[in-house]
């Protein structure tokens, strides 16, 4: 039977009285809603006309859930874990790419998934949410999931947390192949405890993900450049917003507006400030009202469509006035550390050697630095961290730049105890060759003037 979900349908799925076959109508509900999910809705209009105009191809989902798939996997067999059971909502994303509530979830561990080395993606989902995932391809069952947060479990917490744990123990012993040993990306300490005592080891699910998350397929670089196309969309709308007597929030309101309209998903921080409150640096936006000649400064850390990270920087200048030249000279600095480190973003460069070779702040602004020069980037920020040289401490990891890694350059130039700051980030992906900038948005042009 054909079933439309269109504009005209019935009010009620059955007449009032009438005998109910509830398995009918619960397989009817369910494909109902699977079918007007959001991820097979698309984008909408606006989107696709961007990228169109951008000249950039839809990737292929199901080879991108395919190949996130085969890299946890790959992962899980080099640390010899019978599979990795994940609660970040970041990290089911890129395991089944299906999302929900993924804010509410980052701090309520009701919904969770177990990918097994050798076996199926299994995914506990919240209560009557099955169809949220039906479109992904690579799940293989959805089940309940057992909270045993405080909100739920009360002071019976530990009883539910055994009673969550007997579940997983039956999956690991169903497919593990005797292993018994987990990954695990964030778990609370009932939970670690409930499974020692069903005999399951825990080990460190997010070395698992970062290190799956860290090489990107072209599909993945495709859906990256579509959220950032769409990013810097929502960038000029709310730069064409920018004008004296507008306050910081209200700027601010415009990039989550135009993020949404295009199917993003949500903006991770607050970052932009505007005039005395750009120096120091992370100043959360506020009801400044912005005047003319201010810079306003920003850091969009959106998460966009296709769940993928925007993470750009721009500082502008408000009102139709010339910048100063205290403004020209901070933005040069700030422009020319990113153009200088962005040169030396090459395949095979080790991250310490990149780092000594940094541009830095001069010596009156450097104590007001950024926290890092380059940092991954992905579905959120992502490994690796790289910190300034004179940061540099024994514990800090070393590695290498690959093809397929992308990485953000960071650079805020503030003197210390100053009155404005220039923030300006861009996104890189490491090429086989060299170094592609996706990130695209023009720099102010009279902060450039010399």
């Amino acid at each position: 039977m054909t079933t439309s979900f269109g504009r005209h349908r019935k009010i009620m799925p059955f007449e009032p009285g009438a005998d109910i076959d509830v398995g009918t109508s619960r397989r009817q509900a369910r494909d109902k809603a699977a079918s007007l999910n959001q991820h097979v809705l698309g984008y909408g209009v606006v989107a696709e006309r961007e990228w169109a105009a951008a000249g950039i191809g839809a990737p292929d989902l199901p080879a991108m859930r395919r190949y996130r798939l085969e890299r946890i996997r790959a992962e899980l067999r080099r640390r010899d874990y019978a599979g990795v059971l994940l609660y970040d909502p970041v990290n089911i994303r890129y395991a089944t790419d299906s999302t929900n509530m993924q804010l509410w979830v980052a701090h309520n561990p009701t919904r969770h998934c177990f990918v097994a080395t050798g076996g199926p993606v299994v995914l506990f989902d919240y209560f009557s949410c099955e169809h949220l995932s039906d479109h992904s391809g690579v799940v293989a069952e959805v089940r309940p999931a057992v909270s045993f947060m405080f909100m739920y479990g009360g002071e019976l917490t530990e009883m539910k947390a055994q009673r969550w744990a007997t579940g997983i123990a039956d999956l690991i012993r169903e497919h593990g192949g005797g292993n018994r040993r987990i990954a695990v990306d964030h778990l609370d300490p009932e939970g670690v405890a409930a499974l020692a005592g069903v005999g399951v080891t825990v080990g460190n699910g997010e070395a698992v993900m970062e290190g799956a998350r860290l090489i990107k397929s072209p599909d993945e670089i495709l859906a990256m450049r579509r959220a950032i196309v769409a990013c810097e969309a929502a960038m000029g709308e709310m730069q064409a917003a920018l004008q004296p007597g507008v306050t910081e929030n209200e700027l601010w309101a415009e990039l989550h507006r135009g993020n949404i309209a295009r199917g993003g998903e949500w903006i991770e921080t607050r970052l932009l400030s505007s005039g005395p409150r750009t120096n120091p640096w992370f100043q959360e936006c506020s009801s400044r009202t912005i005047e003319a000649g201010d810079l306003v400064a920003f850091d969009t850390d959106l998460i966009g469509p296709y769940g993928f990270c925007a993470d750009l920087s721009r500082t502008w200048l408000c009102g139709d006035g010339e910048a100063s030249d205290e403004q020209r000279a901070l933005f040069g600095l700030a422009a020319d550390q990113i153009a200088r480190n962005t040169e030396l973003m090459l395949p095979g460069v080790g991250f310490r050697e990149l780092v000594e070779r940094s541009a830095v702040p001069p010596p009156d602004c450097f104590p007001a630095r950024y926290g890092v020069l380059y940092h991954g980037v992905g579905l959120a920020d992502e490994y690796p961290t790289l910190h300034h040289a004179q940061d540099w401490t024994d514990n800090t990891p070393d590695g290498v730049l690959e093809p397929g890694m992308v990485l953000c350059v960071e650079s805020y130039i503030g003197r210390l105890g100053g009155h404005e700051g220039v923030k300006i980030e861009e996104q890189i992906l490491i090429t086989e060759r060299g170094n592609e900038k996706l990130s695209s948005y023009p720099l102010e042009a009279r902060l450039l003037t010399r």
